[in-house]
């Protein structure tokens, strides 16, 4: 897997210089995004409605072991979800992917009310970035602190405002603000080389050691699923764990 090194100066100037279209690229080494077939019309809904039928289990694409991917890495893993939950799901995200933007707008909602909010899963985000902006955002999100998850949120809420900006570190400003940040902080934190190289060696080593190569990837007890699960899909396989 080749990944061009930048400086986190460099990373900066290039920012603004990435095109919308590559910033919203495919969640994928190969900057393409896989084609999906356009929905079939839904059909006429019968008089009577048919019991709901329980959503297929997906298949997985893989296992890992479980005891080597919670191995701490080079920054300390973000977790919602308490430690003794019987599933633990682990999400290799990008901050500029909009599959994992849908999973957090989309998906994870339901399953935090659902299965984490309730002691059943606990969910450990790890940074995949792709791009230097989604490096930039993953930065933004580490130096928020306690503020991680919100931050995230946030970011992927408001995804193509600077994902896609001609300008995306004076988008990026903008919500930093918002989130708290004095331009001192902001500067600081996308400055610090040190994080930016956590940060890669938090993606380098979900390539190397468990062969992440597209986000979302997320792997639940071990078994690897790719793509942005929704929340049928992200259900079944919970409920067939506990």
């Amino acid at each position: 897997m080749m990944y061009r090194t930048l400086s986190r100066r460099t990373a900066l100037l290039s920012m603004a210089a990435i095109p919308a279209a590559l910033a919203l690229a495919a969640c994928s080494d190969s900057g393409k995004e896989e084609a999906v077939a356009p929905a079939e019309p839904a059909p006429a809904a019968p008089a009577t409605p048919a019991p709901a039928q329980p959503a297929a289990v997906p298949e997985a694409s893989g296992t890992v072991d479980m005891a080597k991917l919670l191995e701490p890495g080079s920054l300390p893993d973000m977790v919602i979800g308490k430690a003794d939950a019987p599933v633990t799901m682990v999400e290799y995200a990008s901050m500029t992917c909009p599959h994992c933007a849908h999973f957090h707008e989309t998906t994870l909602p339901e399953i935090k009310t659902k299965y984490i909010d309730t002691g059943k899963v606990r969910l450990i985000l790890r940074e995949f970035p792709f791009d230097p902006r989604a490096e930039a955002g993953f930065m933004l999100a580490r130096c928020s602190g306690d503020n991680y998850f919100p931050m995230v949120d946030v970011l992927f809420k408001q995804q193509q405002s600077w994902a896609g900006a001609e300008n995306a570190r004076d988008a990026l400003l903008q919500i930093a603000k918002l989130a708290g940040f004095t331009q001192e902080k902001f500067e600081s934190c996308l400055t610090d080389q040190k994080l930016l190289d956590e940060i890669r060696s938090v993606r380098t080593r979900g390539a190397d050691e468990f062969k992440v190569d597209s986000t979302p990837t997320f792997f639940i007890n071990g078994k690897q699923y790719k793509g942005a699960l929704s929340v049928e899909e992200a259900s079944a396989i919970i409920d067939s764990l506990l």
